[in-house]
């Protein structure tokens, strides 16, 4: 059975497909092919709320990476093609409460 994976804050990149790339503080334990349910929420849910799926993806490589060394145009990936690597990366750092030599799992993926 796939594991949840929320994408509150990129549900819209999610739905559009726009997104192919997500950074994350842990699931380290993924592996390519595993699939996953993309989620628009799936903590913090208020009583009688229940998590909503957008779909699955495959995972296509995981990559432990320093946050500060994004590939050039990896905030596009991300799906924010409005930002820069800077900006994304600030961004990435004030939502996620981490410093900016943060390592991260660089998770590319496709959708199934």
């Amino acid at each position: 059975m796939p594991r949840n994976m929320s994408f509150m804050l990129t549900t819209v990149q999610i739905k559009n497909k726009s997104k192919t790339v997500t950074r994350r503080l842990g699931w380290w334990f993924l592996n390519p092919g595993d699939i996953i349910n993309a989620c628009e929420k799936c903590q913090g849910l208020k009583k009688g709320e229940k998590i909503k799926k957008l779909c699955q993806i495959r995972i296509v490589h995981t990559r432990k990476v320093l946050l500060c060394n994004m590939e050039p145009l990896d905030y596009v990936k991300e799906g924010f093609p409005q930002l820069d690597n800077d900006e994304f990366i600030k961004m990435f750092m004030k939502e996620m409460k981490c410093d900016y030599t943060a390592f991260v799992n660089r998770i590319a993926f496709e959708y199934v």
